[in-house]
Protein backbone atom coordinates (compact mmCIF):
# COMPACT_ATOMS: atom_id res chain seq x y z
CA UNK A 1 0.00 0.00 0.00
CA UNK A 2 1.48 3.50 -1.00
CA UNK A 3 3.04 5.28 2.24
CA UNK A 4 0.78 8.39 1.85
CA UNK A 5 -2.73 6.29 1.88
CA UNK A 6 -1.18 4.42 5.41
CA UNK A 7 -0.26 7.76 6.55
CA UNK A 8 -3.60 9.11 5.64
CA UNK A 9 -5.22 6.05 7.02
CA UNK A 10 -3.10 6.76 10.66
CA UNK A 11 -4.42 10.33 11.00
CA UNK A 12 -7.75 9.44 10.44
CA UNK A 13 -7.78 6.92 13.12
CA UNK A 14 -6.06 9.15 15.58
CA UNK A 15 -8.86 11.79 14.60
CA UNK A 16 -11.67 9.22 14.97
CA UNK A 17 -10.68 7.92 18.47
CA UNK A 18 -9.87 11.50 19.53
CA UNK A 19 -12.95 12.44 18.88
CA UNK A 20 -14.80 9.09 20.21
CA UNK A 21 -12.74 10.22 23.50
CA UNK A 22 -13.92 13.24 23.75
CA UNK A 23 -17.27 12.10 24.36
CA UNK A 24 -19.11 11.98 27.58
CA UNK A 25 -18.17 12.93 31.27
CA UNK A 26 -14.63 12.78 32.80
CA UNK A 27 -14.17 10.98 36.13
CA UNK A 28 -10.59 12.31 36.48
CA UNK A 29 -8.93 15.83 35.62
CA UNK A 30 -5.15 16.29 34.94
CA UNK A 31 -4.93 20.15 34.55
CA UNK A 32 -1.39 20.61 32.80
CA UNK A 33 -0.09 24.37 33.71
CA UNK A 34 3.76 25.77 31.28
CA UNK A 35 4.22 28.79 33.15
CA UNK A 36 5.36 31.72 30.90
CA UNK A 37 4.53 29.38 28.34
CA UNK A 38 3.31 30.38 25.10
CA UNK A 39 3.24 29.26 21.12
CA UNK A 40 7.38 30.57 20.72
CA UNK A 41 7.90 28.38 23.81
CA UNK A 42 6.17 25.48 22.34
CA UNK A 43 7.90 25.73 18.96
CA UNK A 44 11.17 26.40 20.15
CA UNK A 45 10.58 23.12 22.20
CA UNK A 46 9.39 21.53 19.40
CA UNK A 47 12.24 22.62 16.82
CA UNK A 48 15.04 21.76 19.99
CA UNK A 49 13.38 18.54 20.21
CA UNK A 50 13.94 17.21 16.47
CA UNK A 51 10.81 19.13 15.33
CA UNK A 52 7.71 17.23 17.28
CA UNK A 53 6.03 16.84 20.66
CA UNK A 54 4.06 15.00 22.49
CA UNK A 55 1.69 18.00 22.30
CA UNK A 56 1.44 17.81 18.91
CA UNK A 57 -1.53 14.33 19.58
CA UNK A 58 -3.99 17.17 20.83
CA UNK A 59 -6.59 17.67 18.20
CA UNK A 60 -8.39 19.89 20.57
CA UNK A 61 -7.23 23.38 20.77
CA UNK A 62 -8.02 26.81 21.46
CA UNK A 63 -7.15 30.09 22.78
CA UNK A 64 -7.23 31.74 26.08
CA UNK A 65 -7.27 35.68 27.24
CA UNK A 66 -4.81 36.10 30.41
CA UNK A 67 -5.51 39.90 31.72
CA UNK A 68 -5.89 40.29 34.85
CA UNK A 69 -8.74 42.37 36.73
CA UNK A 70 -5.87 45.01 37.63
CA UNK A 71 -3.44 44.92 34.79
CA UNK A 72 -3.11 44.11 31.21
CA UNK A 73 -0.59 41.53 31.65
CA UNK A 74 -1.47 39.23 34.18
CA UNK A 75 1.29 37.79 37.02
CA UNK A 76 0.98 34.39 38.04
CA UNK A 77 -0.53 35.21 40.86
CA UNK A 78 -3.76 36.90 39.21
CA UNK A 79 -3.26 34.20 36.20
CA UNK A 80 -3.22 30.48 38.53
CA UNK A 81 -6.29 32.19 40.39
CA UNK A 82 -8.37 32.52 37.16
CA UNK A 83 -7.29 29.33 36.40
CA UNK A 84 -8.00 28.12 40.01
CA UNK A 85 -11.36 29.87 41.18
CA UNK A 86 -12.61 31.55 37.79
CA UNK A 87 -12.36 34.57 38.61
CA UNK A 88 -10.36 37.48 37.44
CA UNK A 89 -8.36 39.20 40.13
CA UNK A 90 -5.47 41.99 41.11
CA UNK A 91 -1.98 41.07 40.06
CA UNK A 92 0.00 39.32 43.63
CA UNK A 93 -3.26 38.01 45.26
CA UNK A 94 -3.48 34.35 45.87
CA UNK A 95 -7.18 32.56 45.78
CA UNK A 96 -9.22 35.49 46.11
CA UNK A 97 -11.20 38.20 44.13
CA UNK A 98 -10.12 41.77 43.86
CA UNK A 99 -12.46 42.49 46.99
CA UNK A 100 -10.29 40.36 49.03
CA UNK A 101 -12.66 37.92 49.89
CA UNK A 102 -11.35 33.87 49.57
CA UNK A 103 -12.66 31.88 46.35
CA UNK A 104 -13.26 27.97 46.27
CA UNK A 105 -10.99 26.63 43.69
CA UNK A 106 -11.39 23.74 41.46
CA UNK A 107 -8.88 21.54 43.64
CA UNK A 108 -11.36 22.62 46.98
CA UNK A 109 -14.90 21.75 45.12
CA UNK A 110 -13.16 18.29 44.02
CA UNK A 111 -12.50 17.52 47.92
CA UNK A 112 -16.20 18.01 48.61
CA UNK A 113 -17.23 15.72 46.14
CA UNK A 114 -14.61 13.51 47.31
CA UNK A 115 -12.43 13.20 44.81
CA UNK A 116 -8.69 12.78 45.59
CA UNK A 117 -6.52 15.92 44.37
CA UNK A 118 -3.12 16.79 44.16
CA UNK A 119 -0.46 19.36 42.98
CA UNK A 120 2.69 18.49 41.83
CA UNK A 121 4.89 21.19 40.77
CA UNK A 122 8.75 22.17 39.18
CA UNK A 123 9.14 24.84 42.10
CA UNK A 124 7.88 25.40 45.77
CA UNK A 125 4.75 24.18 46.66
CA UNK A 126 4.12 27.65 48.29
CA UNK A 127 4.82 29.73 44.66
CA UNK A 128 1.98 31.66 43.08
CA UNK A 129 0.51 29.17 40.76
CA UNK A 130 0.43 25.89 43.19
CA UNK A 131 -0.98 28.39 45.82
CA UNK A 132 -3.49 29.51 43.86
CA UNK A 133 -5.37 25.73 43.69
CA UNK A 134 -4.65 25.51 48.06
CA UNK A 135 -4.17 28.89 49.71
CA UNK A 136 -5.78 32.17 50.10
CA UNK A 137 -3.77 35.18 50.65
CA UNK A 138 -4.00 38.65 49.53
CA UNK A 139 -0.10 38.45 48.43
CA UNK A 140 1.98 35.80 46.75
CA UNK A 141 5.22 36.13 48.77
CA UNK A 142 3.36 35.41 51.65
CA UNK A 143 4.57 31.69 51.26
CA UNK A 144 4.62 30.65 55.22
CA UNK A 145 1.21 31.79 55.14
CA UNK A 146 0.41 30.05 52.35
CA UNK A 147 1.93 27.05 53.60
CA UNK A 148 -0.45 26.98 56.54
CA UNK A 149 -2.90 26.70 54.23
CA UNK A 150 -1.84 23.40 53.02
CA UNK A 151 -3.15 21.99 56.41
CA UNK A 152 -6.62 23.87 55.89
CA UNK A 153 -7.67 21.65 52.70
CA UNK A 154 -7.80 17.80 52.57
CA UNK A 155 -5.62 18.00 49.83
CA UNK A 156 -4.35 14.09 49.12
CA UNK A 157 -0.74 14.71 47.50
CA UNK A 158 1.18 17.23 46.83
CA UNK A 159 5.05 17.92 45.39
CA UNK A 160 7.55 20.05 45.00
CA UNK A 161 9.93 22.43 47.00
CA UNK A 162 9.37 25.40 49.54
CA UNK A 163 10.44 23.05 52.63
CA UNK A 164 11.62 25.91 54.47
CA UNK A 165 8.17 27.79 54.17
CA UNK A 166 6.99 24.14 56.77
CA UNK A 167 9.61 24.02 58.66
CA UNK A 168 11.95 26.90 59.07
CA UNK A 169 9.61 29.40 59.83
CA UNK A 170 9.25 32.58 62.04
CA UNK A 171 6.61 31.56 64.21
CA UNK A 172 8.46 28.68 64.70
CA UNK A 173 5.82 25.97 63.47
CA UNK A 174 6.81 22.32 62.07
CA UNK A 175 4.30 22.22 59.90
CA UNK A 176 5.87 19.14 58.64
CA UNK A 177 4.86 17.58 61.99
CA UNK A 178 1.62 18.50 62.11
CA UNK A 179 1.43 17.27 58.38
CA UNK A 180 2.19 13.94 60.26
CA UNK A 181 -0.23 14.48 62.75
CA UNK A 182 -2.97 14.83 60.19
CA UNK A 183 -1.99 11.50 58.60
CA UNK A 184 0.21 12.31 55.69
CA UNK A 185 3.22 10.47 54.86
CA UNK A 186 5.94 13.14 54.62
CA UNK A 187 8.64 12.58 52.17
CA UNK A 188 11.85 14.63 51.56
CA UNK A 189 12.69 12.26 47.92
CA UNK A 190 11.79 10.87 45.19
CA UNK A 191 12.90 7.59 46.50
CA UNK A 192 10.50 8.60 49.38
CA UNK A 193 7.57 9.53 47.79
CA UNK A 194 7.61 6.38 44.94
CA UNK A 195 7.62 4.20 48.08
CA UNK A 196 4.38 5.42 49.46
CA UNK A 197 1.61 3.22 47.98
CA UNK A 198 -1.59 4.57 49.56
CA UNK A 199 -2.74 7.41 51.85
CA UNK A 200 -1.50 10.89 51.67
CA UNK A 201 1.61 12.19 50.56
CA UNK A 202 3.45 15.53 51.23
CA UNK A 203 6.45 15.96 49.18
CA UNK A 204 8.60 18.70 50.44
CA UNK A 205 11.56 17.33 48.24
CA UNK A 206 13.65 20.51 48.01
CA UNK A 207 14.30 23.66 50.71
CA UNK A 208 13.34 26.03 48.25
CA UNK A 209 12.46 25.27 44.32
CA UNK A 210 13.25 22.30 42.80
CA UNK A 211 16.75 22.19 40.40
CA UNK A 212 16.51 23.91 37.14
CA UNK A 213 16.44 21.51 34.09
CA UNK A 214 18.60 19.51 33.12
CA UNK A 215 19.95 19.85 37.02
CA UNK A 216 16.51 18.47 38.32
CA UNK A 217 16.56 15.44 35.56
CA UNK A 218 13.28 12.88 35.31
CA UNK A 219 11.85 15.05 38.26
CA UNK A 220 8.87 16.12 36.88
CA UNK A 221 7.22 13.48 34.72
CA UNK A 222 8.20 10.44 37.28
CA UNK A 223 7.12 12.61 40.75
CA UNK A 224 3.67 13.56 38.75
CA UNK A 225 3.02 9.69 37.59
CA UNK A 226 3.65 8.88 41.22
CA UNK A 227 0.98 11.28 42.32
CA UNK A 228 -1.48 9.73 39.00
CA UNK A 229 -0.73 6.45 40.87
CA UNK A 230 -1.49 7.33 44.30
CA UNK A 231 -4.97 9.47 43.39
CA UNK A 232 -6.21 6.72 41.30
CA UNK A 233 -7.14 4.46 43.95
CA UNK A 234 -10.18 6.63 44.57
CA UNK A 235 -13.22 5.17 42.50
CA UNK A 236 -15.06 8.24 42.75
CA UNK A 237 -12.06 9.85 40.55
CA UNK A 238 -9.39 12.96 41.47
CA UNK A 239 -8.45 16.26 40.25
CA UNK A 240 -4.89 16.69 39.77
CA UNK A 241 -3.13 20.14 38.79
CA UNK A 242 0.58 19.82 37.25
CA UNK A 243 2.86 22.55 36.82
CA UNK A 244 6.11 23.52 34.65
CA UNK A 245 7.05 26.07 36.65
CA UNK A 246 10.39 27.41 35.47
CA UNK A 247 9.71 28.00 31.41
CA UNK A 248 8.52 31.33 32.99
CA UNK A 249 11.70 31.64 34.79
CA UNK A 250 13.89 31.17 31.96
CA UNK A 251 11.62 33.92 30.16
CA UNK A 252 12.32 36.01 32.73
CA UNK A 253 16.10 35.49 31.94
CA UNK A 254 15.36 36.19 28.90
CA UNK A 255 17.67 32.18 28.27
CA UNK A 256 16.93 30.98 24.50
CA UNK A 257 19.32 27.75 25.53
CA UNK A 258 17.23 26.75 28.59
CA UNK A 259 13.55 27.89 27.34
CA UNK A 260 13.12 25.19 25.05
CA UNK A 261 14.69 22.34 27.78
CA UNK A 262 12.35 23.23 29.95
CA UNK A 263 8.90 22.92 27.00
CA UNK A 264 11.07 19.56 26.61
CA UNK A 265 10.65 18.43 30.18
CA UNK A 266 6.97 19.33 30.52
CA UNK A 267 6.27 17.88 27.22
CA UNK A 268 8.01 14.36 27.89
CA UNK A 269 5.48 14.65 31.71
CA UNK A 270 2.70 15.21 29.36
CA UNK A 271 3.32 12.46 26.91
CA UNK A 272 3.58 10.13 30.37
CA UNK A 273 -0.29 11.55 31.32
CA UNK A 274 -1.58 11.10 27.75
CA UNK A 275 -0.26 7.63 27.87
CA UNK A 276 -2.52 6.92 31.03
CA UNK A 277 -5.63 8.83 29.90
CA UNK A 278 -5.66 6.77 26.50
CA UNK A 279 -5.39 3.41 28.62
CA UNK A 280 -8.02 4.42 31.14
CA UNK A 281 -10.29 5.95 28.62
CA UNK A 282 -12.02 8.23 31.62
CA UNK A 283 -9.49 11.17 32.11
CA UNK A 284 -9.44 14.99 31.21
CA UNK A 285 -6.35 16.52 30.07
CA UNK A 286 -5.81 19.85 29.76
CA UNK A 287 -3.28 21.69 29.03
CA UNK A 288 -2.73 25.44 29.19
CA UNK A 289 -0.12 28.44 30.12
CA UNK A 290 -1.06 30.88 32.21
CA UNK A 291 0.97 33.93 30.36
CA UNK A 292 3.57 34.53 28.07
CA UNK A 293 7.11 35.22 29.35
CA UNK A 294 9.83 37.02 27.61
CA UNK A 295 7.80 38.43 24.48
CA UNK A 296 9.24 35.12 22.79
CA UNK A 297 9.84 35.47 18.62
CA UNK A 298 11.92 33.24 16.35
CA UNK A 299 13.04 34.74 13.90
CA UNK A 300 15.20 32.34 12.71
CA UNK A 301 16.23 28.52 13.68
CA UNK A 302 17.55 26.04 11.82
CA UNK A 303 15.45 22.52 11.82
CA UNK A 304 18.37 20.33 10.53
CA UNK A 305 20.65 21.00 13.52
CA UNK A 306 17.93 21.42 15.82
CA UNK A 307 18.38 24.58 17.14
CA UNK A 308 16.96 28.02 17.25
CA UNK A 309 17.89 31.75 17.08
CA UNK A 310 15.59 33.63 20.12
CA UNK A 311 14.23 37.30 20.59
CA UNK A 312 12.94 38.68 23.24
CA UNK A 313 10.84 41.77 23.92
CA UNK A 314 10.80 41.96 27.76
CA UNK A 315 12.00 40.54 30.87
CA UNK A 316 9.02 40.60 32.22
CA UNK A 317 5.22 38.90 30.73
CA UNK A 318 3.16 39.91 28.27
CA UNK A 319 -0.37 40.16 27.47
CA UNK A 320 -0.91 37.88 24.16
CA UNK A 321 -3.37 35.09 24.33
CA UNK A 322 -1.99 31.69 25.32
CA UNK A 323 -2.82 27.98 23.75
CA UNK A 324 -5.05 25.47 25.49
CA UNK A 325 -5.14 21.93 24.47
CA UNK A 326 -7.43 19.12 25.63
CA UNK A 327 -7.64 15.30 24.96
CA UNK A 328 -10.32 13.00 26.01
CA UNK A 329 -14.11 13.23 27.72
CA UNK A 330 -15.34 17.03 27.44
CA UNK A 331 -12.13 17.98 25.30
CA UNK A 332 -14.72 19.78 22.96
CA UNK A 333 -15.22 21.93 25.50
CA UNK A 334 -11.55 23.56 25.31
CA UNK A 335 -11.73 25.03 21.43
CA UNK A 336 -12.16 28.34 20.40
CA UNK A 337 -11.16 31.88 22.20
CA UNK A 338 -11.92 32.00 25.83
CA UNK A 339 -11.15 33.65 28.78
CA UNK A 340 -8.70 32.10 31.54
CA UNK A 341 -11.67 32.39 34.17
CA UNK A 342 -13.24 29.91 31.73
CA UNK A 343 -11.20 26.67 32.40
CA UNK A 344 -12.41 25.86 36.48
CA UNK A 345 -16.01 26.47 35.19
CA UNK A 346 -15.59 24.33 32.15
CA UNK A 347 -13.95 21.85 34.90
CA UNK A 348 -16.58 21.65 37.44
CA UNK A 349 -18.86 21.64 35.18
CA UNK A 350 -17.54 18.05 33.59
CA UNK A 351 -17.01 16.77 36.84
CA UNK A 352 -20.08 18.07 38.35
CA UNK A 353 -18.73 19.90 41.41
Amino acid sequence: MNKKIISFIVIALLVFSQSLSAKGKPKNVIFIIGDGMGLAQIHAGMVVNGNKLEMEAFRHIGLVKTYSNSHFTTDSGAGGTALACGVKTNNGMIGMGPDSVAVESVLHLAEKKNLSTGVVSACAVTHATPASFVAHQINRNMYEEIAADFLNTDIDVFIGGGRNNFEKRVDQRNLSAELKNKGYNVAYSAKEVKAVKSGKVAGLLYPEHTPAMPERGDYLPEMSMAAVDLLDDNKKGFFLMIEGSQIDWAGHDNDGNRVPLEVIDLDKTIGRVLDYARRKGNTLVIVTADHETGGLTLPDGNLKNKTIKPAFSTKNHSGVMVPVFAFGPGAEEFTGFMENTDLKKKISRLLKL
